[in-house]
């Protein structure tokens, strides 16, 4: 039972961007995928949603026993995948309290009691230190870049998915707002979600220590190792992957 993504080849506008990646996250697992800008780490995660943009050309994503391949975005949802945009939207007019339980109903495909989860959002909103008001509010709407980020961990919290894709969630982050997405990760982790967290910075790797990290360059991993990889690219770079 894993993510499995095998030989993934994706084309953007005719464009093919990624060649030929795979990589395994099992339950419980934290895997890092770092890369410099352009490398294609994006357009990974967006081909892993079911973004129409990006075209999955050859090559297979299974969701444990699911060939989500070709699944919409919607299924790949409910069949337990997770996605954090690097961007997030704003959803004018739609509570942070009502879009988490239509989603997690839509997700889970049963109806909730809307008190008991009140409940729970107001509980994992605590344990986020948000303020109880965000709750009322329009998604994202003038949220902060460390507030949307904080919502996106809310989510990954209440929704409570098999496999989390978080494209660089700490991009933009104050170390207060990275230490909180990385307990936030801990927390999923200890919940049995896998976890693959792109980056291109190796900050968020202080609070975080990955099961494995995968280094992209020019759309193919170009080496996998344990969290040393990570602290030789601080150190020097993705010169030597390059070459």
């Amino acid at each position: 039972m894993s993510l499995t993504v095998s030989q993934l080849h994706v084309t953007v506008e005719g464009v093919e961007i990624l060649h030929g990646v795979s990589i395994d996250v099992a339950p419980g697992s934290v895997h890092v995928m770092m890369g410099p800008n352009g490398s294609g780490k994006s357009t990974f995660a967006y081909a892993l949603s079911g973004h129409p943009r990006y075209l999955i050309t050859s090559g297979k994503v299974n969701v444990d026993e699911v060939d989500a391949t070709h699944l919409r975005p919607d299924e790949r949802a409910r069949e337990g995948l997770f996605l954090s945009f690097q961007y997030p939207v704003e959803v004018m007019g739609v509570p942070v309290r009502q879009f988490l339980r239509t989603a997690y109903e839509a997700i889970h495909e049963m109806r909730v009691d809307p008190v008991a989860f009140s409940q729970l959002v107001k509980k994992e909103m605590s344990e986020l230190r948000f303020d109880p008001s965000f709750a009322n509010r329009s998604v994202n709407e003038g949220f902060s870049g460390g507030e949307k980020k904080r919502l996106e961990m809310l989510q990954l919290s209440v929704l409570e998915p098999r496999y989390a894709v978080l494209d660089e969630t700490d991009s933009g982050l104050d170390v207060d707002a990275i230490k909180l997405v990385a307990e936030s990760v801990k927390r999923a982790k200890a919940r049995r979600t896998g976890i693959l967290l792109i980056t291109h910075y190796p900050r968020i790797l202080e609070f975080i220590v990955p099961d494995q990290v995968h280094v992209v360059i020019d759309g193919r991993i170009a080496q996998s190792g344990d969290v040393s990889l990570a602290h030789h690219i601080e150190e020097h770079g993705y010169e030597l992957f390059r070459s």
